[in-house]
């Protein structure tokens, strides 16, 4: 066994419905999040002791000290692997609405107002090429939270950036309800947000 395990949803897979369905949350946790998992281990297992023996968000947010042949793999397998464990629980049933307290104070301050960062957030995220993520950071070096686009599986964390919210637009993320049609998979999503869990990762970096 690795250093990392898969880890749990913290829910049932039906929790989301209607707005994710249950087949994409199992198939997209024990498929998808698994072989990000189990591919992360098996870069670590090629890196020096020292390499292995650090957090995974420690290394993200200094790919440099990863040797150059393991690089790659540990940026995608690795953002992967965190991704996700942020995406499951950024997410809840009987989520959405708007968020209260410091972090909407945060989003006020940086895009004007909610209903602002909302349409920011989804024209933007819709736009991805391919593959990616759409994210709400905090930018240490600001000290404001802003909207950042990834591609592929890279996290915020590599460009110095601490993830809040991540939107997963990747095909496999909701192509089985709603096909090609991202806008409305990112709309749905509005919809099961875990504010609380938005706002305690906001509080836990700037407090």
């Amino acid at each position: 066994m690795g250093k990392y395990e898969l880890p749990a949803v913290p829910y049932n897979y039906d929790a989301l419905e209607p707005y994710i369905d249950a087949r994409t949350m199992e198939i997209h946790h024990t498929k998808h999040h698994q072989t990000y998992t189990d591919k992360l281990n098996a870069a670590l297992e090629k890196c020096p002791t020292d390499i292995q023996e650090k957090d995974i968000v420690e290394i993200l947010s200094n790919l440099d000290q990863v040797p150059a042949d393991q690089k790659s793999a540990i940026n995608f397998n690795g953002g992967g692997f965190d991704n996700h464990r942020i995406f499951w629980h950024n997410m809840k049933a009987n989520g959405g609405g708007e968020p209260t307290g410091s972090i909407a104070d945060a989003i006020k301050s940086s895009f004007g107002s909610f209903s602002e960062f909302k349409e920011k957030f989804s024209s933007t995220t819709v736009l991805i090429q391919g593959s990616g993520w759409g994210w709400l950071v905090y930018n240490p070096s600001t000290n404001k939270v802003e909207y950042k686009s990834m591609p592929n599986q890279t996290s915020p964390r590599t460009d110095g950036l601490i993830p809040l919210l991540g939107c997963d637009v990747w095909e496999h993320a909701y192509y089985l309800k709603y096909q090609n049609k991202r806008p409305d998979y990112i709309s749905a999503w509005w919809n099961v947000i875990n504010w609380e869990d938005v706002s305690q990762r906001y509080d836990k970096v700037t407090v």
